[in-house]
């Protein structure tokens, strides 16, 4: 069931429109139109001031003289007028509406005054709005056209979300053109209320509604879209074009890394986190959803290409390679089979060219070749008009060998031309195949299907549980950020950055601070010759741009000749600077690759960390990739392979491969610093080095936000990292210790084992259902692999034998529309009778209560007399559901007032 939350916006009964109008052309005049000619079964009531009587309907004067409370309102009328009517609909206890007036913030400071008014009022009431300044809503299937866009929609399966109207009215003008048929379409205008991911929860759970499309400009609340957009992802494909590429990032950044990472690079980390398909332009966005929602995705890269000309086959070839695909390398089987049906001169390879007078027999026998071999991911087949051929025929072959032969494989074709091919696309685009004007075309939809497929897989690998300590001590760390602000200075030293480095387990070369040069020989006797030499400044963050480094200093006499040049060289570039003195570090002699491990704090997605080629060269190369916080062992392996060093890293010619596996651990510790500390507005480790052995931070930067001193835990993160304070001691009633705590993706194979022991009839009753057979990573995956804002399942687990072992879990999901969720538990049976299943329902309703969620509910088999019996004991209102289940609920709600 869609959550109910929006349904008196996009399942209205009765609509007052107000600002209805019979003047031909005007905005109220085109709704009213709309609601009233366009298959709409609801009622709708016009409202108008002065007229009592809008195109043959009875009009009235305001929303307090309506007959009945309708569920939804639109409002058409100017700006000034809006917060009076708002504040009428939520006395009237209407809670949806559409705005669809403009004049609001995008004018000025009234509007904006305006805004926050309907924003007050909208809180006192409770009622959900869409705008305004919008287009509105169309909703085919209940021919529901809430919009001043005259012209009927089919129904379909595609939810279109448009942040531009003119560009959404245009889009459907388009769409209707191609035959691409929308479950829903909505203008989201100012985004006041409803926002993108308000829509992907509403549509996610949609039956109707397979893919959700939108059209970006900005993203208003960050962590709300990242949870709804990770958790329905897997399920629709969510594809995205967003505008605005070409902002640039922040003018004054205080490191390489907030000079680098520009917004639409964060925008990019975001949506690839999220498992969302980011396409370039309105075509792709079509040709992506059409494909994703009519083809099976692909296993890989590896394409194969059938053509019966030459030039279309090189630049399919061109394309893919171009955008990171395979040509796919055609087995010898595939090879002999073809060689036994084409002329002897066809090509010997991928592409596969059938020469110009290719006929459908032809066509079928390379396809059937293709979709058979095993290296072989997805077929591309190109036809160009030439010779007698029919393509209408090659069209039908192609179908049926495909439909009877039961492939597996993603396959587009590109009948090239018009009228001659025009019959044959009918066909296929009628039998849902793909179809497109120009291979280059198809290729770009395939390697978007691809990235999808792979965001997914890698979202739900399993990371590797890496020996990181996620609880430093933090008091001295926050002791130097508060000194620092004192200060008044947002730069921390050389020596205060490492300080964090070494608190993280992040290998540092020890650095000592001489104030004098006679304490810088005494600092480089101690450490040993070679030393380096660096100005430590606050006011200094690029030392290397005012002459402030010196390295591979090997006497006394070279140190005091380095110490007076630095000396010289700063005070000539930056003559107000505080010198604080000169750190002196041991030279490091190993060899090794130089990367940058940065971070940056976004203004929407908060902080973001940076991975790429190091040195000073940085900004030259920009060879990096970037992710959201926090990260696992995937997440930091994924980042590394993005970059061009990361082949450097895997080992090349006679360089030996890095410990990638160390690296891995750095960034992950680096990732769990800035999640600890929000403070950090930038920090950076330049130069990493790294080697087959070792990783040592040969320098490092950190810049902090003084505003930002008494942060709030995580407020700063869109994706909730692991909720450690719900980490708990109990006894099983044997005496043994069980730790009760959040689930983590590392957990998968723990959860596998524990679900080896379930029962048949322990697994009846958890999951209604029977399970037979391994359980494949897919959906165990789902079961580890979750989003704490919505979703959290508390494991008790217990050290047997010298293995860690899981007994059980309790699950709670949360809809955030409702404040409400749902519990669901089970302990594996040679566990049970230990009091666990009470322990742990009793411990999530504790975190319920933290929550502050209002209801908690369980649904059950009627013969599952124990978990009834435990949830009477809790206080739980039992009821019988019409389905012949149980279901327990507990409300809350009073507590919490």
């Amino acid at each position: 069931m869609v959550s109910s939350n929006l349904d008196s916006i996009f399942n209205p009964k009765s609509i007052a429109l107000v600002g209805a109008s019979d003047e031909e052309g005007s905005v109220g005049y085109i709704l009213m139109k709309n609601l009233t000619e366009m298959g709409y079964n609801g009622i709708v009531y016009p409202v108008n001031i002065h007229k009592p009587e809008i195109l043959g309907k009875k009009a009235y004067p305001g929303i307090p003289q309506l007959p009945q409370t309708v569920d939804l309102a639109i409002i058409a009328t100017p700006a000034a007028t809006v917060p009076d009517i708002v504040e009428q609909c939520g006395i009237a206890g209407i809670r949806g509406l559409i705005i669809i007036s403009a004049g609001f913030k995008e004018v000025g400071k009234f509007g904006k005054l305006l805004e926050e008014k309907i924003i007050e009022i909208k809180k006192k009431y409770g009622m959900r709005i869409i705008g305004p300044n919008c287009l509105g809503i169309i909703h085919p299937d209940i021919g529901l056209n809430a919009t001043f866009i005259s012209k009927k929609q089919k129904t379909g399966s595609i939810a279109f979300i448009s942040q531009s109207g003119a560009l959404g009215s245009a889009i459907l003008d388009l769409a209707a053109h191609e035959n691409i048929n929308f479950s829903n379409f909505v203008s989201v205008g100012s985004m006041i209320d409803v926002n993108f991911g308000d829509l992907i929860d509403y549509f996610g759970t949609d039956p109707k509604t397979r893919s959700i499309l939108m059209y970006i400009e900005g993203i208003t609340d960050a962590r709300k879209f990242m949870s709804a957009a990770r958790h329905f992802s897997r399920t629709k494909p969510i594809i995205v074009v967003k505008s605005g590429r070409s902002i640039e990032s922040a003018k004054a950044a205080a490191s390489h890394t907030g000079a680098i990472t520009g917004e639409d690079m964060v925008y990019d980390a975001a949506f690839k986190r999220a498992g969302i398909v980011r396409v370039k332009d309105i075509a792709d966005l079509f040709n992506c959803a059409e494909a994703i929602g009519k083809q099976p995705l692909p296993k890989g890269p590896n394409l194969a290409i059938i053509t019966n000309a030459g030039g279309p086959g090189v630049m399919a070839s061109d394309s893919i390679v171009s955008l990171g695909g395979k040509l796919a390398q055609l087995s010898s089987e595939t090879i002999e089979k073809l060689n036994s049906v084409l002329p002897s001169h066809w090509s010997k390879g991928n592409p596969i060219d059938l020469l110009g007078d290719a006929n459908a027999l032809r066509y079928v026998a390379a396809a059937e070749a293709c979709f058979s071999d095993e290296n072989v991911d997805c077929v591309l087949i190109i036809y160009t008009p030439q010779g007698s051929s029919d393509p209408s025929e090659i069209a039908v072959e192609i179908l049926d060998l495909y439909k009877n032969k039961k492939f597996s494989k993603p396959y587009f074709t590109s009948f090239m031309g018009y009228e001659d091919v025009e019959k044959a696309n009918r066909i296929l685009t009628d039998n849902g195949v793909p179809t497109y004007s120009t291979p280059e075309q198809a290729v770009s939809t395939y390697m978007y299907m691809y990235q999808y497929k792979r965001n997914l897989e890698l979202l739900y690998e399993t990371p590797v549980e890496l020996p990181v300590e996620s609880t430093p001590p933090k008091q001295p760390l926050a002791s130097i950020i508060r000194n620092a602000a004192k200060e008044n200075r947002k730069i921390l030293t050389e020596t205060e950055s490492k300080r964090f480095l070494e608190y993280y387990n992040i290998p540092i070369v020890k650095t000592r601070v001489a104030k004098t040069v006679d304490e810088a020989i005494t600092y480089a006797l101690q450490t040993g010759y070679p030393v380096a030499l660096k100005i430590l400044s606050p006011q200094i963050s690029h030392k290397t741009d005012v002459g402030g480094v010196r390295l591979d200093i090997n006497s006394e006499p070279e140190l005091r000749s380095a110490y007076e040049e630095i000396m010289k060289s700063v005070k000539e570039h930056n003559p107000d600077a505080q010198i604080q003195g000169i750190t002196v570090q041991k030279m490091v002699r190993k060899k090794g690759i130089e990367i940058i491990l940065g971070a940056k704090t976004d203004s929407l997605f908060g902080p973001v960390v940076m991975f790429g080629r190091g040195g000073i060269d940085v900004e030259i190369y920009k060879d990096v990739a970037i992710g959201l916080l926090p990260l696992n062992q995937t997440l930091a392996r994924r980042m590394l392979e993005e970059t061009k060093v990361y082949r450097l890293l895997k080992g090349y010619r006679n360089l030996p491969p890095a410990n990638i596996n160390l690296l891995e651990e750095i960034v992950v510790r680096f990732s769990q610093m800035l999640v600890d500390f929000p403070q950090l507005k930038e920090f950076e480790i330049n130069p990493l080095l790294i080697n087959e052995n070792d990783a040592f931070a040969l320098d490092a930067r950190g810049v902090i936000d003084k505003e930002l001193l008494r942060a709030k835990p995580h407020e700063h993160l869109v994706i909730s990292p692991y909720p450690e304070k719900y980490r708990s001691l109990w006894k099983l009633r044997d005496g043994r210790t069980v730790i009760l705590r959040p689930i983590k993706p590392e957990d998968e194979p723990l959860w596998i084992e524990m679900f080896r022991n379930f029962s048949q009839e322990s697994i009846h009753f958890r999951l209604f259902q029977t399970v037979i057979g391994p359980v494949a990573h897919e959906y165990s995956a789902r079961y580890c692999n979750i989003d704490y804002d919505r979703e959290l399942a508390i494991v008790a687990e217990i050290e047997d034998e010298g293995k860690r072992k899981m007994l059980g879990v309790v699950r709670l999901n949360i809809d955030p529309a409702e404040n409400a969720g749902e519990l669901s538990f089970i302990v594996a049976d040679p566990w049970q009778g230990q009091g666990l299943g009470s322990k742990m329902v009793d411990y999530m309703i504790e975190i319920c209560r933290d929550k502050q969620l209002e209801k908690i509910s369980a649904v059950m088999l009627s013969d599952n007399y124990r978990a009834i019996k435990l949830f009477q004991e809790m206080g739980f209102t039992i009821e019988s559901l019409d389905d012949g289940t149980q279901r327990a609920v507990l409300d809350l709600k009073e507590e919490i007032s």
